[in-house]
C-alpha cells in the first residue's frame, strides 16, 4: 500500500504523512492505476516514456516480418500490437506536451509498413491506410466519451436564461490552471462545441455519431488541436 499526492508544477513540496492502523503509508511521486502511470503533477511524462518504449517493440517486429507476410496481414499485426496499445488512455495522454514522442513513433511504424523513407509525408501515407493520426484519434476517443456521458455535462441554457447562439452548447468551466483545462471533462466540452452542426446533430445516437465523427476526421486528418479549432471556426 502506498499513497500519492498531487500538486502543481511550481508549488512547494509538502511533507505529508499519512498512516493507517498505526503504520506510516509511504508516499511516491508516481503510481500505477488501471495501466496508467500517474505522476504527482499529472504531466503524463512518465507514462508517455513507458508507452514509447512499449510501442517501439512492435516497430521492430513489423520491420522484421514485413518481407515475409502480405500487406493485409501486416496491417492486422499493426492494429493488434501497436494501435490498441497506443489508443489506451489516449483521452488523457494526447493532450500532454510529451505526446509528441508517441506521434513520432507512430509515424515511424507507418513508414515501415509502407516501405518509405524518413522524408516521406506521413499525412499521405495515413490517408492511404485509412489510419487516423494521434490528434484525430484523440478527438474521436474524446468525442465518444462525451456522447456516452452527456448526463455529466451541463448545457449553457441550464446555467443561464440568455438566448444566445451558444445556448445549446456545453458549458465551458472557467479555470486558471492549464492542467485543469486539459482534463477530459473540460477539453471534451470545448472539442464537442467546435464540431460542425452536421456532425453534432447525431449526438443523440452514439453509433451514428461515431460514424459521422470518423467520416469528418477522415476528411481532415488533423495533426494538431489548433488546426481542428481553426478549421471549425471558419
Amino acid at each position: 500500500m502506498h499513497c500519492n499526492y498531487f500538486k502543481t508544477r511550481n508549488s512547494q513540496a509538502i511533507d505529508m504523512k499519512i498512516g493507517y492502523n498505526n503504520k506510516l503509508i509511504p508516499s511516491f511521486l508516481s503510481t500505477k492505476f488501471l495501466g496508467l502511470t500517474i505522476n504527482s503533477t499529472l504531466s503524463w511524462r512518465m507514462h508517455v516514456d513507458h508507452l514509447t518504449t512499449t510501442i517501439s517493440t512492435p516497430c521492430n517486429v513489423i520491420r522484421s516480418i514485413k518481407p515475409l507476410i502480405s500487406h493485409e496481414t501486416l496491417l492486422l499485426i499493426y492494429h493488434f500490437l501497436f494501435h490498441t496499445v497506443r489508443s489506451y488512455g489516449i483521452i488523457f495522454l494526447a493532450n500532454s506536451c510529451h505526446s509528441i514522442q508517441i506521434f513520432q513513433t507512430h509515424k515511424r511504424v507507418i513508414r515501415i509498413i509502407m516501405g518509405c523513407g524518413t522524408r516521406e509525408s506521413c499525412r499521405i501515407l495515413l490517408k492511404k491506410l485509412k489510419i487516423l493520426p494521434l490528434t484525430s484519434q484523440y478527438l474521436l476517443s474524446l468525442l465518444i466519451f462525451v456522447v456516452n456521458y452527456t448526463d455529466k455535462f451541463f448545457i449553457n441554457s441550464e446555467i443561464h436564461n440568455i438566448n444566445t447562439r451558444q445556448n445549446s452548447n456545453f458549458h465551458l468551466t472557467s479555470a486558471n490552471l492549464d492542467i485543469y483545462q486539459k482534463v477530459a471533462y473540460c477539453s471534451g466540452s470545448k472539442v464537442f462545441n467546435s464540431l460542425p452542426f452536421n456532425v453534432k446533430k447525431f449526438s443523440n445516437n452514439p453509433r451514428s455519431f461515431k460514424t459521422a465523427v470518423k467520416q469528418f476526421l477522415c476528411m481532415n486528418y488533423f495533426y494538431s488541436l489548433d488546426k481542428y479549432y481553426n478549421n471549425n471556426s471558419k
